[in-house]
């Protein structure tokens, strides 16, 4: 967006990018959001650049390919960015061919591996906690006592509980508050909210911030997160929030739709409507 002469704001004539998030936004549990499927074919049809982007950091992009396709919606493994593959990229330029501890599952481990870390119990580097269906109260204490001797403590992303088909799951922020407590030392998380992600994404896609959007259904994670990386927002109301949730908060999305169904055919100009 650019500001006019009369002091309104004009949207960039640029081509948008979109990044989604995935839960509640694209899917839900196991369901499609209808129109997600229609959305998706119509910017692959004018090749406009997206990706799709989740703090679960348990799966592969293969992974989540394949689960994406059972529910008839083909979102190529290159579009789609992990809280572990930022995490895995953020470690690699902070301290290249580094060694970690790691808390987590295949999705994770195998982002590290891939970025050159050595997984090791043994005076890592870094003890870096992500999102499991299987917390070992073993590998917390290890992690606990590799902190308190001195390796850094990173975490995959903030969320506090995930969800589940009996309810609520404790994740990845509940454990890393525990670990905090016991250690005094605070973790850096590095999916969203932080910007870092964002960025790391739009590098991804050699994309600008000025002419992507973000669309998710979280005011204090996917709106937080893009406009602190200067992208234009869209709040989705097909997740978890309300139409009332954006009037809860200081800030504001660029706007707010039932669902992504809202940006079918209308894609390459999202805000006429706005």
């Amino acid at each position: 967006m650019s500001e006019a002469d009369d002091g309104t704001m004009e949207h960039v004539s640029n081509q948008w990018n979109y990044l989604f998030d995935m839960d509640g936004v694209l899917v839900r549990e196991e369901h499609l959001v209808p129109g997600a499927d229609e959305l998706i074919a119509e910017l692959r049809e004018n090749q406009t650049p997206f990706m799709v982007l989740t703090n679960n950091s348990i799966y592969t992009p293969r992974d989540l390919r394949a689960r994406l396709l059972n529910m008839r919606l083909d979102i190529p493994e290159e579009s789609i960015w992990t809280s572990a593959l930022a995490t895995a990229q953020f470690l690699q330029t902070q301290r290249p061919g580094g060694s970690a501890y790691v808390v987590g599952e295949s999705g994770l481990t195998t982002a590290l591996h891939n970025a050159g870390y050595v997984i090791t119990e043994r005076d890592p580097d870094y003890v870096v906690l992500g999102e499991t269906r299987t917390y070992s109260f073993e590998a917390i204490t290890r992690a606990i006592r590799l902190v308190r001797n001195g390796a850094r403590f990173i975490a995959t992303n903030p969320d506090e509980t995930g969800p589940s088909a009996e309810g609520p799951l404790p994740a990845t922020g509940a454990v890393a508050a525990l670990i905090e407590k016991a250690t005094g030392r605070r973790p850096y998380f590095v999916g969203k909210p932080n910007p870092l992600m964002m960025r790391s994404a739009l590098r991804r896609m050699g994309a600008h911030s000025e002419n992507t959007l973000m669309v998710g259904d979280r005011m204090d994670t996917d709106v937080l997160s893009g406009l602190e990386a200067g992208l234009q927002t869209v709040l989705v109301l097909s997740g978890i929030s309300e139409r009332e949730t954006a009037e809860q908060f200081p800030y504001r999305p660029t706007r707010v739709i039932d669902s992504v169904k809202a940006l079918v055919g209308a894609s390459q100009d999202p805000f006429h409507q706005a």
